[in-house]
Formats: C-alpha cells, structure tokens, sequence
C-alpha cells in the first residue's frame, strides 16, 4: 500500500482504491457491497454464487452449453448472445 498503487476499482463510478476493503466500503455508496472476493483476481461479488461463476473463468471451465449447437462458453451472458443466431 505504500507504492501508491490502487488495483482495486469501483465498477460504478472508476473510483480506485490501494486495499480491498476501501473498496468494498466505498461500493456501498452505490447500494452494491461486493461481499465475495476472487482470490486470483480480487474482483467482488455481491453473492457467492456470482463468485463460483466467475472463478469457473479463470480455470477455463466452460459451463453454459448452447442447447442448439453444444458450442460451450465461459458466461452465461455470452450464451444468451449467441443463442440469438438461432432465433
């Protein structure tokens, strides 16, 4: 924390911050305390869910399968777009 770093940013505003928990306070000013933390990346999650998704991503899982094709993606926000080739 002493070498000015700030690694930590507020998805909202792009506030920066040198420690984690700064953040976490801040982002409650937002109404969105991200009470779960990737240990690989440090990105915050509100639910523990949200935080299992996610870290799937960084061990190259690919859990969401398009029911039409099979072709795999790593989010569930990418499925969806994908899925619209097929409407």
């Amino acid at each position: 924390t002493h070498t000015g770093e700030k690694p930590y940013q507020c998805g909202e505003c792009g506030k920066c911050f040198s420690q984690s928990w700064n953040l976490v306070v801040h982002q409650k000013t937002h109404g969105i305390a991200k009470l779960y933390e990737c240990p690989k990346c440090q990105k915050g999650f509100p639910k523990r869910s949200a935080l299992i998704q996610h870290k799937a991503t960084h061990a190259g899982e690919k859990p969401f399968q398009c029911q039409e094709c099979g072709k795999s993606f790593k989010l569930r926000s990418r499925l969806l777009v994908h899925e619209k080739v097929h409407a």
